[in-house]
């Protein structure tokens, strides 16, 4: 589990097709301190660590979650910025929302502009996962806990203050860009329990 609150920038150093893919990801986690098999959340998606080194990781992507991810529309290419966090420990501050990791699709970026010092971003979630954005909710966007400011059928808007914009990759957004879209936990179960009464 996770809570949307990025703790570091991250990098693609390699990638290589193995059967599944391999991505070495460069951090400045002190790795000394992190176990093969810890969960790290890569752009808001639930990766194992198979290996270490001094300031990167290995880890290993299915083709279920290629598929699923912005990983398949930007292929995470050597150099790319990734947010990064590590997974939520007993007592830990949960600054932001509750965060499996597991991705539930794409979103697009599909405006942007300044309104003072921050920038206001109008996404497009897929149409299966519309209904569970609601305003004033909170959804995960590429691992970033964010509150929905209003929505409109597929449509939703977010801003980014500027904290935001230099503490995670999201001062490199820019229209048309495919985002990691996590639904809120809670939106899913009353979704479920709905379809069954």
């Amino acid at each position: 589990m996770f809570t949307g609150i990025i703790t570091d920038i991250g990098d693609v150093r390699e990638t290589e097709l193995r059967g599944d893919l391999w991505v070495r990801i460069g951090t400045r986690y002190e790795t000394s301190g992190i176990d093969i098999g810890a969960s790290i959340a890569c752009d808001g998606v639930c990766l194992t660590v198979i290996e270490l080194g001094a300031d990167w990781f290995d880890v290993q992507i299915s083709a279920e979650s290629v598929s699923k991810t912005n990983i398949g529309t930007t292929n995470w290419s050597v150099g790319r910025r990734l947010n990064l966090e590590r997974a939520l420990k007993v007592g830990d501050e949960l600054g932001g929302h509750i965060v499996s990791g597991h991705v539930d699709g794409v979103a697009e970026i599909i405006a942007m502009h300044e309104e003072g010092e921050s920038t206001r971003v109008t996404l497009r979630a897929p149409e299966n996962l519309a209904k569970f954005i609601a305003p004033k909710g909170s959804v995960a966007l590429n691992g970033t806990s964010l509150t929905v400011n209003e929505v409109t059928r597929t449509d939703f808007g977010i801003n980014f203050i500027p904290h935001t914009k230099t503490a995670t990759t999201w001062g490199d957004a820019k229209v048309g860009d495919a985002v990691n879209l996590e639904i809120d936990t809670l939106a899913r179960y009353v979704a479920r329990l709905q379809d069954w009464s």
